[in-house]
């Protein structure tokens, strides 16, 4: 660094101006006392310092007032950021270019780029500036480096240092080796349970419970097709807004509290338990064993909660779909689940319900909720409609009545005004849980709506109510019709494309088709047809 002529931002031969050639000797008839005379003249300068205007005699005498004036110590601050000759180039540039108070100067926490690392700090800010020919790689070599922990400061060797840092390095490396290889691993494990799962139900003259065409096609989705089924219920919000619907967990934990000698000394089977919220209710009533599954990655909160409650002795949870584990007992004596979605079947829960109930259930056992309904009412809700379908009739002056058929198709969830009801419910299914199939889960029914009122049929809503009955000493009971308190499966409403106008006691009839989508088995595909009005509507809920 002592040879102006190789040091960076030096000006080239070219650039040396007359003056400054007559100031030195020439090679011709010199000796060596006139160049040191000279290399004398160039040290006697004077180095600005880097926080302030003072001028001082060398670099050395710069990093002392930089220490003593300033309160920032420029040898440990490059030992400490392990700076390179070119790093603290960069560095003395940063702090001549930006001028950063000396408080303002910080570490760089360790994978992010430091301010000062970037090649435009290559370019000297004072010409021939004596800070950038100070050879600072005796300090890295020679210093010893102080690192901090939470109790005290430790001084190493700077040679010890650096093999601790090649070591540091070496094992980050290591790391990311063994993460790829612990992901290859994860994947390979899936496929050969993928593997084993195949040849598992392959052989189905040797296992009884192997999946059927009757246990429906949600049984039949495989790991991967329902992956984002099951994801859906791993993030925290969603749990959150089950848990505070009161009428939801209320309603449950009512029907288990006030009737516990259907869990007496019980083994129970809770499918899709989530938090576990059904099964610590159970366990508190008195079941001598809970099973609790749940193929969502929330089973792990589970488990911290069933043990923060004390609750681990009674209540077992397994990850994984009911369709694909296996139970530590042969028979249960209780199934209870929340499997309802919109309009009570959406997303198909209650397939593997059933699933579990003709595999485990004991003879005489009970699955609950055991009854439940769905039911239409009529709507009439001409802004509603004006909104959504009769704003395609002019937009802007514009004619896009072809987008009124799109609105029309889709059946949308949502909190249904109770003043907008027009006519008595209509029951349309009744569901068993201890008996019905699968298969009864598609339906087609007759309705009929008579109107309450005079007005313009808009919409059909559609809703749900739940019975826990079987062997109860105290029935629960509850709705999630527009007139009964809120609950987050809400209401599903079908909007009409052509709405009717009806008169008080007028009948609004037809016939409904509910299925599921053959290309998703947990979405719906709903056909309603209105004989009196002559429309036929299909909707997809999903």
């Amino acid at each position: 660094m002592g040879d102006s002529g190789d040091s960076m931002g030096t000006t080239s031969e070219s650039a040396v101006s007359e003056s400054d050639a007559m100031d030195c000797p020439s090679l011709e008839g010199s000796d060596d006392s006139d160049w040191e005379e000279c290399d004398d003249d160039e040290s006697e300068g004077s180095v600005l310092c880097l926080f302030c205007m003072e001028e001082l005699v060398s670099a050395e005498d710069v990093f002392q007032h930089c220490n003593t004036e300033h309160q920032f110590n420029v040898q440990k601050f490059v030992i400490k950021n392990n700076l390179d000759m070119y790093g603290y180039i960069k560095f003395i540039n940063y702090i001549r270019s930006e001028k950063p108070p000396p408080t303002g100067i910080s570490e760089s926490p360790p994978g992010t780029e430091a301010p000062w690392d970037s090649d435009q700090y290559l370019q000297p800010v004072l010409q021939d500036d004596p800070l950038l020919f100070y050879d600072v790689e005796e300090w890295t070599n020679q210093a010893p480096v102080t690192m901090e922990t939470e109790e005290s400061d430790i001084t190493l060797p700077s040679q010890q240092y650096r093999a601790l840092l090649e070591r540091l390095h070496q094992a980050e490396a290591r790391s990311e080796v063994t993460e790829g290889q612990l992901h290859d691993a994860l994947k390979d494990i899936d496929r050969l349970r993928q593997t084993a799962k195949t040849f598992i139900l392959s052989d189905q003259s040797k296992d009884q419970h192997a999946l059927q065409p009757s246990h429906g096609a949600v049984a039949q989705l495989r790991e991967d097709e329902d992956a984002a089924y099951f994801s859906s219920y791993s993030h925290f919000s969603i749990h959150m807004d089950m848990l505070q619907d009161k009428v939801r967990t209320e309603s449950y934990r009512d029907f288990i509290t006030t009737n516990q000698h259907l869990f007496k000394d019980k083994v129970v089977l809770d499918v899709g338990c989530g938090t576990g919220i059904l099964s610590m209710f159970a366990a508190r009533a008195g079941a001598s064993q809970v099973i609790a599954v749940d193929q969502s990655e929330i089973i792990y909160k589970a488990m911290d909660i069933v043990r923060e409650n004390n609750l681990n002795h009674v209540i077992k949870l397994i990850k994984g779909r009911v369709e694909d584990i296996q139970l530590p007992v042969e028979k249960v004596d209780v199934i209870i689940s929340e499997w309802m979605g919109y309009f009570l079947l959406f997303e198909s829960m209650l397939d593997t319900v059933l699933y579990a109930r003709d595999r485990w259930l004991a003879p005489g056992g009970s699955v609950y909720p055991d009854r439940c309904t769905i039911s239409l009412i009529a709507i009439g809700d001409t802004k509603m409609h004006s909104n959504r379908v009769a704003f395609w009739d002019d937009v802007y002056g514009f004619k896009m009545t072809c987008m009124r058929s799109d609105v029309t198709k889709e059946g949308s969830v949502e909190e249904i005004d109770p003043e907008t009801v027009m006519s008595e419910p209509s029951l349309i299914k009744m569901v068993d849980c201890c008996s019905v199939s699968v298969a009864e889960l598609d339906f087609t029914a007759d309705f009929s709506l008579k109107a309450t009122r005079d007005g313009t049929c808009t919409g059909i809503g559609g809703y749900f109510d739940i019975v826990f009955e079987k062997d109860c000493t105290n029935k629960v009971y509850f709705s999630t019709a527009p007139n009964c308190m809120k609950t987050h499966w809400k209401q599903t409403l079908f909007l009409l494309e052509k709405p009717v106008d009806m008169k008080q006691g007028d009948l609004l009839s037809g016939k409904i088709s509910v299925k599921k989508n053959k290309k998703d088995p947990r979405a719906l595909v709903i056909r309603i047809e209105i004989a009196n009005a002559g429309q036929v509507l299909d909707f997809q809920l999903q």
